[in-house]
């Protein structure tokens, strides 16, 4: 062979291996999900593409008003996209018109309504988070089936991407959770 040729078959040897390796590390960082159902509405719609790092909780653990993905507890092979509302310590109390998080009344603009059936009361132990969807009506949750083990998240969700007119960041309403003092 030529040498012309042989640096050529070279070079696209190098491309793809790099290409591989960036693609590699990319999906071992962000991770593209798809909204399925009404949930979280009215913060995402069925058939929107978000992103989720991946990476976002190695050296810190959810914050109230993170949007979060994470394996459901009782299938591991189905994913949920939730916010988390209460974290590690707190009580949360949820009536069939509020929400408090240790005894602080939320006011959640994102919620598309606040209604539950019965009152209960959760106290969240160390590495469990409370997650609920926007869509209050029409969520499967922690309501249901209780705290969620931190070992179950898989990252925080970042963006929608897709449609591309739907385009945006996520809002973590930190406003809406900066009165809540620490739990226990």
């Amino acid at each position: 062979m030529s040498e012309k040729r042989t640096q050529f078959i070279r070079e696209v040897i190098e491309t793809i291996t790099l290409t591989l390796l960036v693609l590699f590390i990319i999906h071992g960082i962000v991770q593209s999900f798809r909204i399925d159902g009404p949930s979280m509405e009215p913060t995402f719609a069925t058939n929107e593409y978000v992103l989720v790092n991946k990476t976002a909780y190695l050296f810190h653990t959810p914050q109230r008003g993170d949007v979060i993905a994470f394996r459901y507890p009782l299938d591991i092979h189905k994913s949920f996209i939730k916010r988390v509302v209460a974290i590690p310590g707190d009580t949360i109390q949820i009536t069939n018109t509020t929400v408090r998080v240790n005894g602080t009344l939320l006011h959640e603009p994102y919620a598309s309504s606040n209604v539950d059936t019965y009152e209960h009361t959760w106290i969240l132990g160390q590495g469990q988070f409370f997650v609920m969807g926007d869509n209050r009506e029409n969520s499967f949750d922690s309501r249901s089936w209780g705290p969620l083990e931190q070992s179950y998240i898989i990252g925080k969700v970042i963006a929608v991407y897709w449609p591309f007119p739907n385009w945006s960041f996520v809002n973590t309403y930190s406003s809406v959770y900066a009165a809540v003092h620490p739990g226990k």
